[in-house]
């Protein structure tokens, strides 16, 4: 039986929130939704966190975050960096941003050496993912590329507050992801999911679709596959000041070329996320009926 480490996706810019999301607190203790998610984690049986962060947040994160951590589980770091890349590559000077999360797993390289599950600091996505999840890798073998994706129902994952990115899943009927497209304008538009196209076009969703908000399950072999996916992307759009190398575009490859399968757990729990600062109180309502329920307690590492 595997040991398993959690990897927190916790590098974002928070551009359109206004501040260091990660770092935000919405429980009713003071407790951040990266706080819920170790929480979760460690009762489904995983033994490690390891955060991907930047280096100048790097004192408050540990501060703030990794201080609270002290005695309950490892912690580690990695750090997500524009100008860290492979094959030679060199970022060009006037880009601002990172890479996308295929450059953010891919940062944790040196730092995650077991089964790991991968999640974003800003979502909420109960206990149903992380138990799921846990259930594969346990079992996973290490060397495989196979891997595991927490799908949730598109419908329940949107923002009133704005529009938000999100990978289309098309699922076998023996149950594998088949395909994940990302998409990264969809919103609610007089009662419709929608999603507008770099072309000035639009796609409407029945909002039942199944989509990847970044809880994936993988083993340590993905972080070789990553470097050469992240390489090639690099040759083709490294010029680029936008450009971003997604996780789901690269599982996405893995499962084209036949090279991995992925299995599709459907998560029961409904997902949350301080996308904006408007979806901040809302996040805050969520998570005092979930403690009121008695599914959290009102303190979490009391």
């Amino acid at each position: 039986m595997n040991k398993m480490t959690l990897l927190v996706l916790a590098a974002g810019m928070g551009s359109r929130y206004g501040g260091l999301k990660q770092l935000d607190q919405v429980g009713p203790s003071g407790e951040t939704i990266m706080d819920y998610s170790v929480f979760d984690a460690l009762r489904s049986g995983f033994d490690r966190v390891v955060f991907v962060i930047r280096h100048d947040i790097e004192e408050e994160f540990k501060r703030s975050i990794g201080s609270r951590y002290a005695g309950r589980v490892d912690v580690g770091y990695a750090f997500q960096d524009k100008a860290d890349l492979p094959g030679g590559f060199v970022c060009p000077a006037e880009r601002a941003k990172p890479w996308g999360t295929g450059q953010a797993v891919w940062a944790a390289r040196n730092a995650v050496d077991t089964p790991f599950a991968v999640i974003n600091a800003d979502d909420f996505y109960g206990r149903d993912a992380y138990a799921k999840l846990a259930g594969f890798l346990r079992e996973a073998d290490p060397k495989s590329l196979d891997g595991a994706i927490a799908a949730f129902t598109l419908s329940n994952t949107l923002s009133e507050n704005g529009s938000v990115s999100r990978g289309i899943c098309t699922v076998s009927a023996d149950g594998f992801l088949k395909k994940v497209v990302e998409n990264t304008n969809i919103f609610r538009r007089g009662g419709k999911v929608v999603s507008e196209l770099a072309d000035g076009e639009s796609h409407e969703f029945c909002g039942d679709e199944p989509v990847s908000i970044n809880a994936w399950g993988f083993t340590p072999a993905l972080f070789g596959e990553l470097e050469r996916m992240f390489t090639e992307f690099l040759r083709v759009r490294g010029g680029e000041l936008k450009s971003e190398f997604y996780l789901p575009s690269a599982a996405d490859e893995l499962i084209c070329t036949g090279r991995a399968k992925i299995h599709a757990l459907t998560s029961a729990d409904r997902w949350f996320g301080v996308t904006y600062r408007e979806d901040k109180p809302v996040v805050m309502a969520e998570l005092g009926k979930l403690v009121a329920a008695g599914k959290y307690p009102e303190k979490l590492f009391a």
